[in-house]
């Protein structure tokens, strides 16, 4: 008998997780297109995608690679295909498990199992959050990931959640994954169910609790006690006598030369009353608009979006202590994939009116033609002089479709429509790891979220990602395109 065994998932999922990592590469997406033909829902295959590359994909070192992406993309894919028609809602679902399959079957991170192990209980369930963060101190994963399992089964998940959440939020100045991976793990698990919870997070809980340790942030400490933050928050939701007050602060932010302001900005508005909510609003207005100031060029640097729009999420959420809230809105900026743009900006606010302005009227939909061809037509990457993707810039014909973009919006023209056609061209990227499906979601969903005037900026910036991403790697969808087509 051998001394540990790997998890083991029930009865009516585990053959479809085994298919998912045990197919070779080479074939998974036309035996999963097979299966999704045959009638496997949706759901379903995504949820044991997600099970497969958890039980049997290692995470590397960095943040690429392993469970996180298919983990954290898994809310924007399940959307995505919702948002589509057809057999066209089936390829989103086939980027997703070929990613998993990928993960599962590279050397870097397989082969690997996920060893069923019993939790540790430290002698109940204070005593075991304490020794939790200890062992996050000294980097100890495997025991972090022994002691969470007791956490689950003890306390309340919000409350352990809570727990991991206060270890993961100021470890986002070393990582922006850090924070991300266990935030969009929580909204995975409201698709996939609540009874995946234990085993879902433990990759999670091994990867926040991994060395470094959160560097000290007393500047941030500084402005909670000088605003006397965790006492003169007296509001959690919004209303529409926030109004002028979100959107001030929200231009403020989009603003901004140096990214250490916003926190001080931030502190100031919520001292002075606002919301915790209508203070998510705001950042989120002001990441649209540093979005749309940056010259970035590569796919991957989304988490100004992404990132506001899961703190969004967080901040509504029963049972996320006030603290954690706190953090939540002050430390957006400090994750390096957000910062890292501060230093490729345009020096004044996008997009440029009166370029848009000089545009020919186009009727509705010219313009979607018109703005889907700006983003098939964007000149192929040079990968010969790229040495760094993180130093991207975008080229001047992004600017071309932003504006056409603008243009739709300003116009009044159906934001429906255009979200569609947006699902549509996303659909091709599989370079980004998941980061396009989830910036698309994102500009999505703040969008639906944010009041107006200044909702429209999400659009935006969805189509500016858009033409960002366009045309790094589209194999997998076109392999998908074909094996539909052969049919």
């Amino acid at each position: 008998m051998p001394m540990h065994s790997r998890v083991q998932y029930p009865e009516a999922i585990e053959p479809l997780v085994q298919f998912i990592e045990e197919t070779p590469p080479s074939e998974i997406l036309d035996l999963a297109l097979e299966k999704l033909r045959a009638g496997v829902p949706t759901k379903t295959m995504l949820t044991a995608s997600v099970l497969a590359v958890v039980r049997s994909s290692d995470l590397p070192p960095g943040h690429h690679g392993g469970p996180l992406h298919p983990v954290a993309g898994l809310h924007a894919i399940w959307n995505l295909a919702s948002r589509l028609e057809g057999e066209e809602s089936f390829v989103p679902v086939l980027q997703h498990v070929a990613l998993s399959n990928k993960h599962i079957h590279q050397p870097d991170m397989g082969p690997f199992s996920l060893l069923d192990f019993k939790p540790l209980d430290s002698g109940g369930v204070e005593a075991t959050k304490a020794a939790f963060r200890t062992a996050c101190g000294r980097g100890e994963y495997n025991k972090a990931d022994h002691l969470f399992l007791s956490l689950w089964e003890n306390a309340p998940a919000i409350e352990a959640f809570d727990l991991l959440l206060s270890v993961a939020i100021p470890k986002n100045i070393l990582d922006d994954h850090y924070f991300i991976f266990p935030s969009f793990a929580w909204r995975t698990l409201d698709i996939i169910g609540r009874e995946y919870l234990p085993l879902l997070m433990r990759p999670v809980v091994r990867y926040v609790a991994r060395f470094p340790s959160a560097p000290a942030m007393p500047e941030i400490d500084a402005l909670i006690d000088e605003y006397d933050l965790m006492n003169s928050i007296s509001r959690q939701r919004s209303g529409e006598d926030e109004t002028t007050a979100i959107g001030e602060l929200g231009e403020a932010m989009g603003r901004v030369e140096m990214y250490a302001e916003i926190p001080v900005l931030m502190a100031k508005a919520l001292s002075g009353g606002l919301s915790l909510e209508g203070a998510g609003e705001a950042l989120s207005i002001g990441a649209a608009s540093l979005f749309l100031r940056s010259l970035t060029g590569n796919p991957m640097d989304v988490h100004m979006h992404t990132s506001a729009n899961i703190r969004r999420y967080l901040l509504k959420l029963p049972g996320i202590s006030l603290r954690n809230k706190i953090l939540l809105l002050l430390l957006w900026q400090t994750g390096p994939e957000v910062r890292s743009t501060q230093f490729r900006m345009e020096d004044e606010v996008q997009p440029d009116m009166a370029a848009v302005a000089a545009l020919p009227p186009r009727s509705q939909e010219d313009l979607l033609e018109a703005i889907t061809q700006s983003i098939y037509q964007q000149p192929p990457t040079d990968w010969a002089t790229v040495s760094n993707l993180g130093l991207m810039r975008a080229v001047p014909e992004v600017k071309i479709t932003v504006n056409l973009a603008t243009q739709y919006v300003k116009a009044g023209y159906d934001p429906m429509v255009f979200m569609a056609r947006l699902a549509q061209i996303v659909c091709h990227d599989n370079f980004t790891e998941m980061h396009a499906f989830k910036h698309h979601q994102a500009v999505i969903e703040e969008y639906n979220a944010t009041r107006e005037p200044w909702r429209w900026m999400h659009l935006v910036a969805g189509a500016q990602a858009a033409a960002i991403s366009y045309g790094k790697n589209m194999a997998i969808y076109e392999e998908a395109l074909d094996l539909m087509h052969a049919a």
